[in-house]
């Protein structure tokens, strides 16, 4: 009798972590500089007519959906589905506004006056939504929401064929507008100012691969989020865990799409073949299931001789979304330092951040957790420092030794420049400051 192969494939803890999100290749880095290319070239005229070859748009149809039209389509949706957007915006818009009020500005005094920053929004930000198979008015809420909380002047969404339920996400956010295009010509748009949207200081939000591209591409003269890759989960599972659960969570993040990346890291030896059989069960009345089953192929197993080893492997992942189904699962929280966002526990389902418990839903992939931070208020700020010398007297000490430390980097101006605030008697005569 041959035996059935698991939906996950198991793997070793000692194996490399799998490769989760191909680079991105060089036809799609080709095709989304020629399209940026265009744009820069050509302004509107550029994106009409990539929006109406790639369908996001009709010929003749207007790229811009203003305030007005945006509240039209606010006014059009049924009351349940407008109190269910205001809801999620007003939870994702409580917890941005406590981030933000977590950020202070700095007054520190030093001996000759005072020193500080000043935490400062950028002046316009550009949010893309994606609308392709799932239009995502959830991402027009996390992104276009967050920057008005962060403080953002401007606001616009991009979005190709926007349903209604997007763009009165979008009146919802508050945005100034909606631009009707998708790819690298709406990452364009953005980066040069077009249809009446000001050229973006930033440009936030998930997207296909030559939004991603685009993204890249553009990053040298205007902020990014990240570049982002597929979407990815790990359970994090001991032998408490609900099996029905751990296979229900894993099959949120596989019907994302083909290349999302679902994994289970266990202690206990007998949890994998008892998932494997939710999974299929559950499968067998999914609407999802094929673009689901394929996801499931890209992710894997993995049994742990303790906890120990498998925070050990969870940091080392550094995954986007990591759900912890244990029994101490509070305090193994505290132990893990590398993910996108943590769930704490069999009833902090994913899901729920994805549909705006309150934290952001974009989050850094292919284990760039390491050394990136979701989506926040805090993306859309700067630390703006300054310097203010208040006391000539106290200063002379800081003159000095600045004067003294630019000759030796041999930089005489820098060390002119200080010496010119000294009073003549107190400039420094000895060998080592003139030499």
């Amino acid at each position: 009798m041959t035996q059935t192969r698991p939906l996950l494939r198991s793997i070793g803890f000692g194996d490399p972590v799998p490769t989760r999100g191909a680079p991105l290749d060089p036809d799609t880095v080709r095709v989304a500089a020629e399209i940026l290319s265009d744009v820069d070239a050509g302004g509107e005229n550029a994106v009409i007519e990539h929006a109406v070859r790639l369908g996001d748009i009709n010929a003749g149809e207007s790229v811009v959906r203003d305030r007005a039209d945006l509240a039209a389509a606010l006014h059009r949706l049924p009351p349940q589905t407008r109190s269910l957007l205001e809801r999620t915006a007003d939870r994702i818009r409580g917890f941005a506004s406590a981030q933000r009020a977590c950020v202070r500005d700095l007054e520190f005094p030093i001996p000759s006056g005072f020193a500080g920053h000043t935490w400062l929004p950028v002046s316009s930000a550009g949010c893309y939504a994606p609308g392709g198979r799932f239009p995502l008015p959830s991402s027009v809420l996390m992104t276009a929401v967050t920057a008005r909380a962060a403080g953002v002047e401007h606001v616009w969404v991009a979005s190709p064929k926007p349903t209604d339920a997007t763009l009165a996400a979008a009146a919802i956010a508050g945005a100034d507008g909606l631009l009707a295009v998708g790819g690298a010509q709406a990452i364009g748009t953005f980066r040069r100012g077009l249809f009446g949207a000001p050229a973006c200081d930033m440009i936030v939000g998930p997207g296909n691969r030559w939004v991603t591209a685009a993204k890249q591409l553009v990053s040298a003269d205007v902020g990014i989020d990240m570049l982002a890759g597929p979407s990815e989960l790990l359970v994090l599972a001991d032998a408490s865990a609900d099996p029905k659960i751990v296979a229900a969570d894993l099959l949120a993040q596989a019907e994302h799409d083909d290349d999302a990346v679902p994994m289970l890291v266990t202690t206990d030896q007998s949890l994998p073949p008892r998932v494997d059989a939710e999974l299929r069960r559950q499968l067998a009345t999914l609407p999802t299931a094929p673009v689901a089953i394929r996801a499931l192929a890209n992710g894997f197993s993995l049994v742990c001789t303790d906890m120990s080893e498998a925070v050990a492997f969870c940091d080392r992942s550094a995954p986007e979304h990591l759900e912890i189904l244990c029994d101490q699962a509070a305090s193994i929280a505290l132990l893990l330092k590398n993910a996108g966002a943590i769930f704490i526990g069999s009833l902090s389902a994913e899901a729920l951040g994805d549909y705006g418990a309150g934290p952001n839903h974009v989050l850094p992939t292919s284990g760039t957790a390491r050394f990136r931070a979701g989506l926040s208020v805090f993306t859309f700020l700067r630390a703006r420092t300054w310097l203010r010398i208040t006391d000539p007297t106290a200063a002379h000490p800081l003159m000095r030794d600045a004067a003294a430390l630019a000759r030796l980097e041999r930089l005489e101006a820098h060390a002119r420049s200080s010496d010119t605030r000294i009073p003549a008697r107190s400039t420094p005569t000895d060998s080592a400051a003139s030499s």
